[in-house]
C-alpha cells in the first residue's frame, strides 16, 4: 500500500471509488459514526459508519437489491476492513424527486 492510499480517507476512498464506477450525476458520502458513539462498530476517530446517496445512470433498470449488491461488491475491501455500516441510497436519475 503506498503512503498516498495510507493518508487517504475511507470516506475519500469510498466518493473516490463511487464516481469513477458509477460517473454519478450526485454523490454524497457522509461519515455519520459520530451518531454511533457507544453503538457496536464505532472505533475512536470514527470513519466506521456512512450514508451514501448516489444517483446514476449505471442504476437504470436495476432492482434496488442489484443497486445495493453493485456498491457493496466495489467497496467489499472497506466493508471488510474499518467499515462498520454503510447505509445506501442508490437512484437513477429520473427517479429523483424534484
Amino acid at each position: 500500500m503506498s503512503v498516498k492510499s495510507r493518508a487517504m480517507s475511507v470516506k475519500d476512498s469510498i466518493a473516490r471509488k463511487l464516481n469513477e464506477a458509477f460517473t454519478p450525476e450526485s454523490l454524497d458520502v457522509a461519515d455519520e459514526s459520530h451518531l454511533h458513539e457507544g453503538h457496536a462498530g464505532h472505533r475512536p476517530g470514527g470513519e466506521t459508519h456512512f450514508r451514501v446517496n448516489i444517483v446514476s445512470r449505471a442504476f437504470e433498470g436495476k432492482s434496488r437489491v442489484d443497486r445495493h449488491r453493485m456498491i457493496n461488491t466495489l467497496l467489499a475491501e472497506e466493508l471488510a476492513g474499518s467499515v462498520h455500516a454503510l447505509a445506501i441510497r442508490a437512484l437513477a436519475p429520473d427517479e429523483q424527486k424534484h
